[in-house]
C-alpha cells in the first residue's frame, strides 16, 4: 500500500460520514477534472449519477446525493461556508441544474438524475458510485469510484486511493510492530518517528502549520456544538444535548470564543464525575455539528470524529496539557490511524462500527498515552486496549443517519480510550499478551465474518428495531 500522511488520516470536511458524504464529494469533483483532462467539459449537457450498495442504502440519510451535487459544483468542503449549503442545494432542485465545475449550468435533475440502485453492489467495495457524463453528440462518458472509508477514494482499475504517491519514506511502517522497532533501532518516540516521515512530503513549517489547522477545526466544532440547541436534520427529532450539558456544568458565560471557553473549563477544576461528563459532552458536540453538515475533522471517520477531540479536551482541561502536547498526540494518533487501515479497514461498509469507533478510540488511547509520558511500546499497548474492546461493534445506523447510535457511540469510544491509556501506562507491556498487531488481525477477520447486514446498510440491529421511512429522511 502506499505510504500514508497524517493529514491523510486527518482530513477536515463536512458531515454527515466520511465515506457517504466526503468520498463520493470528491469523488465528483474527480470525475469533473477528468472531463477536462479529456476535453469533453464543454460538451457536458447532462449529468447522472448512480449509487450502489451501501451508498445507496443508506445515501439518503447519510446526504450522499447532496455530496455529490456539492461535488460537481466544485463546492470545497475545507472552505465553503457550511450555513450556505442548504440554500445551494435547494437552488439545484428547483432549477434542475448545476454549475458544472462551478463554471458552466447543465442539467441534472436530483429526483430522477441520482438513482439509489440498492439492491446492487458493484464488486470492488460496498460503497459505489458512476457518475455519467451526456454529451452534446449523445455520447456518454461514465467514471466509476469507490468510497473506501475516512474520504479515501479509489477509481476504478486503480491499484491505490485517488490521489496517492509512492514516495520512499525514511522510517517504512506497514505495521505497529515496524513503528516500535524504528523507535527501538533509533532511540526516537513515536512522534519524532512520524515527523521524519512526514517531511517526506512537507516542510516543517507546514506540517505545524497544518497539524494547528487540524486543532483548531476540532476545537471550534466543539464549541460550536456546545453552544447550539435545537433538532437535528434528518426526521428523527434527534434533540441536541451537548449544549444543555456545558451550560449545567458551566453556568458562567457567554464566553467569545473557544479559547475562552476552554480556559473558563479548565479554572473551574471540575470533579471527578464531572471531568468524566465533560468528555461526553465535548464527544457529543463534535457529532451533533457532524450530524447537521457542520465541518468536522475526519478522525479517521466522520461518524467516529468526535473521540479524539474529546480525548485532547481532556489531556488540556484535566490532565495540565498544554498546546505543545497537541502535535505529539496527533502526529501518534495518526499513525496508529495509518498502521490499522492499512492492515484493516477504516470503512463501516467493509467492517462495521468497530473500524470507526474502534479505530478512533485506539488512535485517540495512543496519543493520549504518548502526551502523559508513555514508552512507544505503551502507546502501542493503549492503542490495543482500546481497539480490543471495540470488537465485533456493528455499524447500525437508524434511518441510515449517521445519529442513532453513532453520536453516543463516541462518547463510548473517548471514554474506553482514556481507560486504555490509564491501564497501559499502569502497565508492563512485556507482560501483554496480545500486541497491536494481533488486535489489528483479530478487527479484520471480524470484519470479514460479519453480516452484511451489520456494515452500515440499517438493515440490522437498531436500524430494525426502530423503523423509519428512509424515504422521508
Amino acid at each position: 500500500m502506499a505510504a500514508i500522511s497524517i493529514f491523510d488520516i486527518l482530513k477536515i470536511g463536512v458531515g454527515p460520514s466520511s465515506s457517504h458524504t466526503l468520498g463520493p464529494w470528491r469523488a465528483a469533483q474527480r470525475a469533473v477534472r477528468r472531463w477536462q483532462e479529456l476535453s469533453l467539459f464543454e460538451s457536458v449537457t447532462e449529468v447522472q449519477v448512480d449509487l450502489y450498495g451501501s451508498l445507496a442504502k443508506t445515501g439518503r440519510g447519510h446526504m450522499t446525493d447532496v455530496a455529490v451535487m456539492l461535488g460537481l459544483s466544485d463546492e470545497d468542503p475545507e472552505t465553503c461556508p457550511t450555513a450556505a449549503l442548504p440554500a445551494k442545494i435547494d437552488a439545484i432542485r428547483r432549477s434542475k441544474t448545476i454549475s458544472l465545475g462551478g463554471r458552466r449550468p447543465v442539467r441534472f435533475d436530483p429526483a430522477g438524475g441520482c438513482r439509489f440502485n440498492g439492491g446492487t453492489s458493484l464488486p470492488f467495495h460496498p460503497n459505489g458510485l458512476t457518475i455519467t457524463a451526456v454529451l452534446s453528440d449523445g455520447r456518454r462518458q461514465t467514471e466509476t469510484y469507490y468510497s473506501v472509508g475516512g474520504g479515501f477514494i479509489v477509481e476504478e482499475g486503480e491499484s491505490r486511493e485517488a490521489g496517492a504517491e509512492s514516495v520512499t519514506l525514511p522510517f517504512p511502517i506497514e505495521s505497529a510492530k515496524d513503528l516500535l522497532a524504528h523507535c527501538a533501532d533509533h532511540g526516537l518516540t513515536v512522534p519524532q518517528v512520524v515527523w521524519r516521515n512526514e517531511l517526506t512530503w512537507r516542510a516543517p513549517d507546514e506540517i505545524h502549520r497544518g497539524l494547528s489547522r487540524i486543532w483548531d477545526t476540532m476545537k471550534d466544532c466543539v464549541y460550536r456544538g456546545c453552544h447550539s440547541t435545537g433538532v437535528l436534520p434528518g426526521g428523527l427529532g434527534v434533540v441536541r444535548r451537548a449544549a444543555a450539558l456545558s451550560k449545567r456544568l458551566l453556568p458562567d458565560g457567554p464566553y467569545p470564543d473557544a479559547d475562552g471557553w476552554i480556559a473558563a473549563i479548565q479554572a473551574s477544576r471540575p470533579a471527578f464525575q464531572d471531568t468524566l461528563t465533560w468528555v461526553s459532552c465535548f464527544a457529543l458536540a463534535v457529532n451533533e455539528e457532524n450530524a447537521a453538515f457542520g465541518r468536522v475533522v475526519t478522525a479517521p471517520t466522520n461518524g467516529a470524529a468526535g473521540v479524539i477531540p474529546a480525548v485532547l479536551l481532556h489531556y488540556l482541561c484535566f490532565r495540565e496539557g498544554n498546546e505543545a502536547g497537541i502535535e505529539q498526540f496527533l502526529l501518534t494518533a495518526a499513525e496508529i490511524g495509518s498502521i490499522i487501515k492499512k492492515r484493516a479497514t477504516i470503512s463501516a461498509a467493509m467492517g462495521g462500527c468497530q473500524a470507526e469507533i474502534g479505530v478512533s478510540s485506539a488512535m485517540a488511547a495512543a496519543g493520549l498515552t504518548q502526551v502523559l509520558g508513555g514508552s512507544p511500546a505503551q502507546v502501542a499497548m493503549a492503542a490495543e486496549i482500546a481497539l480490543e474492546h471495540h470488537l465485533g461493534l456493528t455499524c447500525d445506523p437508524v434511518g441510515g443517519l449517521v445519529q442513532i447510535p453513532c453520536i453516543e457511540r463516541n462518547t463510548m469510544g473517548a471514554v474506553k480510550a482514556i481507560t486504555a491509556s490509564t491501564l497501559a501506562l499502569g502497565s508492563e507491556p512485556t507482560d501483554a499478551k496480545v500486541p497491536l498487531d494481533t488486535a489489528i488481525r483479530s478487527m479484520w477477520q471480524t470484519a470479514l465474518d460479519m453480516n452484511v447486514k451489520y456494515k452500515e446498510t440499517a438493515e440490522g440491529g437498531l436500524a430494525l428495531q426502530i423503523p423509519v421511512n428512509l424515504a422521508e429522511c
